[in-house]
């Protein structure tokens, strides 16, 4: 509206100006006839006929500080306004033209412009109802011209617009409505246009989102699935194992030597069998069994794993077992959570190695060492063997995503960081090393003092 109002006020007073001088001009052409023409020799009716063409009441001429009054009507009307046109400023003829459009009907004015041979001026009266009708005329087709030139641009502007913002904006929304109300299926395929701005990456964004959380939902109900599975499995191995124990307790009266070194194996075996499906669904509940910790000998501990295994036999072939730890050292933990993470480290470890198959003792190796640092106790098991790829190292320890080897679920090392952080340690994998290397750092628990002091005052 504001530019409107700019370009139509100069318009309208510039109109305003052009038809003052053509009624100038036209009036100039007649002073020349009429100054050049006898006095009086002029007749009435002629002069009636050029006030009418040039559109006056009458018409004067000054010259050589003389003012001579050409032509007029019977009874000239007073002068209402005056129009000197010789020195118009911008302000002024815009301001003149203002008061034309505001003034009545019927309202006489006085014009003054430049004379046709100079000197002087040139002077006629007119009738502004005529000036004031054209310039009606033209601010309304100015008006109805610049309307039409909005509309056009509008609609321009509006069809641009739409086509590049909102067409992509309203298929981008219906894409997320479509993914809203079901994100289990595949909506229709979305190619993200090669466009750069915020649309364009937003559009990238949500695919990438939305294959993120497809996968996800897929990973999900695989797990629903599996769960089930594992719950009916979990019922009858329980069985199962159960009179797999009883058989167990007959081989223990057996009076064989062979027999009674190791039943108590077995039956510790089957023990620890019989609890890890107990609680076979306590990770998908995201649930472990608090650490009932006590001070463990880690190299007995540590032998029971490599019983499981067995390994360390000193045969000529198969792999190699190398054992280091500290005379007398024990660590504060849940022995069975313990032989756990050291059984699933140690089998990941012989796996690795039996998959160069067949295995030389010198060359492919599994080694454990154990030492305290303080009020820590270090565990590394090390092995020969090729190493963990690069692309399973940044999901390491998340369930299902680490797996390093084909066929593995990638749950032994998620279960391993998961128990050794309800211990208050870690585990982490030693980077620089030949082979794997894992680190268990496993704090003792803090000192209770007032539990300490209670316990002896009531000894």
């Amino acid at each position: 509206m504001l530019a409107e109002v700019l370009i139509i006020v100069p318009a309208v007073s510039a109109f305003r100006l052009n038809w003052l001088s053509d009624r100038l001009a036209a009036a100039r052409t007649a002073a020349l006839v009429l100054d050049a023409a006898p006095e009086g020799m002029i007749p009435p009716q002629l002069t009636r006929e050029l006030l009418g063409s040039v559109g006056a009441i009458t018409v004067a001429l000054k010259r050589d500080d003389t003012r001579r009054l050409l032509a007029s009507t019977d009874m000239p009307p007073e002068v209402d306004h005056h129009a000197d046109l010789r020195d118009v400023g911008a302000w002024q003829a815009v301001s003149d033209a203002v008061d034309t459009l505001l003034a009545h009907n019927g309202r006489t004015i006085r014009v003054v412009g430049t004379p046709p041979r100079g000197g002087g001026f040139v002077e006629i009266v007119i009738d502004e109802t005529p000036l004031r009708k054209a310039m009606l005329r033209f601010t309304r087709n100015v008006l109805l011209i610049s309307f039409i030139v909005t509309a056009l641009t509008g609609a321009l502007v509006y069809l641009g617009l739409a086509w590049m913002f909102v067409r992509p904006m309203r298929r981008l929304t219906r894409r997320m409505v479509a993914f809203r109300e079901n994100p289990s299926l595949p909506g229709p395929e979305l190619e993200p246009m090669e466009r750069m701005d915020e649309i364009g990456q937003a559009e990238r964004e949500f695919v990438t989102m939305q294959q993120q959380i497809a996968d996800t939902l897929q990973q999900k109900t695989h797990l629903a699935a599996l769960g089930l599975a594992v719950s009916k499995i979990n019922h009858d191995l329980r069985n199962l194992l159960s009179s797999v124990q009883l058989i167990s307790d007959r081989l223990a009266d057996i009076d064989d030597p062979a027999v009674q070194r190791f039943t108590p194996k077995l039956e510790a075996a089957l023990d620890r069998a019989i609890a890890y499906c107990e609680h076979t669904l306590a990770y998908g509940k995201a649930v472990e069994p608090t650490p009932q910790r006590r001070m463990v000998a880690l190299a007995a501990l540590i032998g029971e794993v490599r019983d499981t295994l067995g390994l360390g036999a000193n045969e000529e072939d198969g792999v190699g077992w190398i054992e280091s730890i500290e005379d007398g050292l024990k660590v504060d933990a849940d022995p069975d959570q313990l032989f756990r993470i050291l059984l699933n480290l140690c089998r990941n470890a012989m796996e690795a190695l039996s998959a160069r198959a067949p295995n030389d003792p010198k060359r492919d190796q599994i080694r454990i060492t154990g030492r305290r640092e303080g009020g820590t106790v270090v565990i590394e098991v090390a092995d020969t063997g090729p190493g963990v790829p690069q692309r399973a190292r940044a999901h390491l320890f998340e369930p299902f995503q680490g797996s390093a080897r084909r066929g593995g679920t990638g749950l032994g090392l998620a279960i391993a960081a998961e128990l050794m952080q309800a211990h208050g340690g870690d585990i982490q994998l030693v980077p620089g090393t030949i082979g794997a290397t894992f680190q268990l750092r496993i704090p003792d628990r803090p000192v209770d003092l007032e539990a300490h002091r209670a316990q002896r005052s009531h000894g």
